[in-house]
């Protein structure tokens, strides 16, 4: 009978190619360095991460650690066993101010102010992040400088200018930009403008209890999109979430601008020097009617279940200071595109000369950084069933573009939609810890 301590690790399966062979491999480096410990790598589909935690609390199965989608923070919040005990305590308080635990170096001063900022609630870094993406402008400079434009927009107005210029040069496509009708794109559009689609605080200053799609902010973005659309700038394949079609209109050179997430600059670089054409990754334009508040942070982190053992406790918290030290921080920059999470990452990257070789890689970092220099570090909302509320965005963007329906009036029931949702999430967590 093996004498080692075990460690449940449920992380979340992104389903790019042979991610999790990549995960289990990690786990088996970890056990050489720590035979007195098993860490049991279970991939569970990211959107799946909640309810299998849940069932795994009601069967008293629950992992020592449990990988969540950003946007499914509050469920990891509120997630508490019969005794109505939160499930997770916060990782910050578990470390404990130490420096290393069972020889693996902490990594939570390190943490990109942005990515702290995304994961602390409530007063406490609760979770450390794994996987980290932004959202970014991808340009082909080369159509732009035959419209003769000579810089990389920077705001909607810049834009939307330099939009119509490459659609009526001579050579121009018949649309100039696109991206994927999802709920992403109206994080960002939100946060660059400072604006909130929820109560206290984006439910950052207490829980989220009442949903508002119709602020000023988020009329603006959806007017300007409406308008580029309107105007025969804006292709929309008439799909929603389609961000491969968009993708392939831009490789194709159909699109002088894409928006995207950060996660495609490898795959979007590589089209583009097949291609033939000049690429720039530069950060997502903001609103010049409004001063720049910053951009939100996506991915992952890693929970930890309160009441573990120490022997089990610790062993978890080593497990997760190594998927974050340097040499895996940057293997997974340069497998998937992500953020490098830690600043000792980015730095062993541009030790390697990473970033000379591959510049466009630098814009999601640089964006965080300049979202970070504003102040105010853009830490997302804070919303219960935020995954399915965002797609009734899409939706009803969807409506405003395809059946010119009226912004105000489609967003309005597009909250009260939501408002459902949300109440729906709240009368099934009554013993929220933080209700």
């Amino acid at each position: 009978m093996s004498d080692r301590t075990v460690v449940e690790a449920w992380l979340a399966d992104l389903t790019f190619p042979y991610y999790m062979d990549t995960l289990h491999a990690r786990a088996r480096e970890f056990e050489r360095a720590h035979p007195e410990y098993e860490i049991r790598v279970r991939g569970v589909y990211f959107e799946d991460m909640p309810g299998a935690v849940a069932r795994g609390v009601r069967e008293g199965t629950t992992p020592a650690i449990a990988e969540y989608y950003y946007t499914e923070t509050p469920h990891a919040l509120d997630e508490v066993d019969s005794t109505g005990r939160p499930v997770f305590t916060s990782v910050s308080e578990a470390v404990g101010g130490r420096a290393e635990i069972l020889g693996e170096r902490v990594v939570l001063d390190d943490l990109l102010p942005a990515l702290r900022a995304q994961y602390t609630c409530y007063g406490e870094l609760r979770s450390l992040p794994t996987v980290a993406t932004t959202y970014n402008l991808f340009t082909n400079v080369t159509m732009l400088k035959a419209a003769g434009v000579s810089e990389v927009p920077r705001t909607w107005q810049e834009l939307r200018a330099a939009c119509e210029r490459v659609v009526a040069s001579p050579s121009g496509p018949s649309h100039a930009i696109g991206w994927a009708n999802h709920g992403i794109p109206f994080q960002h559009a939100m946060a660059v403008q400072g604006g909130k689609i929820a109560d206290n605080g984006n439910g950052r200053n207490g829980r989220a209890r009442t949903i508002d799609f119709t602020s000023p902010e988020m009329l603006a973005w959806v007017s300007w999109w409406r308008a580029l659309h309107k105007d025969g700038l804006y292709e929309y394949s008439g799909e929603l979430g389609d961000w491969f079609g968009t993708f392939e209109l831009f490789a194709q050179q159909r699109l002088a601008f894409r928006m995207s997430s950060s996660n495609d600059i490898g795959t979007t670089a590589e089209a583009a020097e097949e291609a033939g054409f000049e690429l720039a990754v530069s950060r997502f334009p903001y609103n010049a009617d409004t001063p720049y508040h910053g951009n939100v942070v996506a991915g992952t982190s890693l929970w930890l279940a309160d009441g573990l053992d120490e022997r089990t406790r610790d062993g978890a918290l080593a497990f997760m200071q190594f998927l974050a030290n340097p040499q895996h921080v940057a293997e997974y920059h340069k497998e998937h595109s992500f953020i490098p999470v830690t600043g000792a990452g980015y730095s062993l990257l541009r030790q390697q000369g990473w970033f000379d070789e591959h510049p466009h890689h630098l814009a999601p970092h640089e964006q965080l950084e300049s979202t970070t220099a504003t102040g105010r570090p853009g830490a997302g909302a804070l919303v219960g069933d935020y995954f399915r509320i965002q797609d009734l965005l899409a939706a009803a963007m969807h409506d405003v573009l395809v059946r010119d329906v009226d912004p105000m009036e489609r967003l309005a029931r597009a909250s009260a939609d939501a408002q459902v949702l949300l109440d729906e999430y709240l009368e099934q967590r009554p013993d929220s810890p933080w209700r």
